[in-house]
């Protein structure tokens, strides 16, 4: 039986590309809602809906555990899917927590990037208010990623220019930490480093996330059986979809590698 990883698009590659190098003795269905991306900008309801039919195609496909790599869909919809299905569901949210906390005793503050969707969910309003006790996190949404993403461009003149623009009214001299509050944004991680201050650190949910499903996976027995067998399912079947979604992994499997590297 494999993974399922479920996302709107392609931004879900981030996590996905973090899981292959960690659990390789896994199998691994991934499913792309293309048809509806971007949900950030859409009504709720309309979401939770296309969320619930998604997954119940994978579960159809044969799943034993099904990893929300996205933040939007996990916010608006992971506990009505626990209630549903009695598989493991591991969710994923801005990494706020650990961004506070890295940042902790320094003058510096905390930015919060994500889609305009989770910053209005109560999920992270509580999330936000449970761990920023001195009211240091700003946020802000940023659509225009997740449509370059889906159309393959995860760098270059169009993505800078956008992010100069929306970054223009932030002293980002402020902040030691950025979130990466999005799946989709680890794919723009080098225009991130670039735009931001040197020494600005850089977090996403990727590797909490996996380490949480590992570890979901061990304790329920259900570890391994796999050789690293990928399947790719979208909503939209455009041709040109799994070549986009490819590239997004073989983008986040590079930086990936570069960031152990550096480790």
């Amino acid at each position: 039986m494999r993974i399922g990883f479920f996302d709107s698009g392609v931004g879900g590659a981030t996590v996905l590309a973090r899981a292959l190098a960690s659990m390789p003795e896994e199998d691994y269905l991934y499913f792309a809602d293309t048809l509806h991306v971007p949900y950030g900008e859409k009504p709720k309801d309309e979401v939770q809906g296309h969320i619930f039919d998604a997954v119940e195609q994978m579960v159809e496909e044969g799943i034993k555990a099904l990893v929300i790599a996205c933040n939007t869909a996990t916010s608006i919809a992971v506990k009505a899917l626990r209630e549903k299905y009695s598989f493991p569901i591991i969710g994923m949210e801005p990494a706020v927590k650990p961004a506070v906390m890295r940042t902790a005793g320094s003058e510096k503050r905390v930015l919060v990037f994500a889609t305009r969707l989770t910053l209005q969910e109560a999920k992270f309003q509580q999330l936000v208010s449970a761990v920023d006790q001195h009211h240091i996190v700003d946020h802000l949404a940023l659509p225009g990623l997740v449509e370059l993403a889906e159309q393959g461009i995860f760098g270059g003149p169009q993505a800078e220019e956008y992010l100069r623009r929306e970054l223009a009214p932030f002293d980002l001299g402020c902040y030691g930490t950025a979130v990466l509050g999005c799946t989709h944004f680890p794919l723009f991680r080098p225009v991130f480093a670039e735009l931001l201050p040197a020494g600005t650190h850089l977090i996403d949910g990727a590797e909490g996330t996996v380490r949480h499903l590992k570890a979901t996976l061990d304790k329920a027995g259900l570890t391994g059986g796999g050789s690293g067998r990928l399947e790719f399912m979208s909503s939209g079947h455009s041709p040109k979809t799994a070549d986009i979604f490819n590239a997004a992994l073989d983008a986040a499997s590079d930086m990936e590698k570069r960031m152990r590297r550096q480790a």
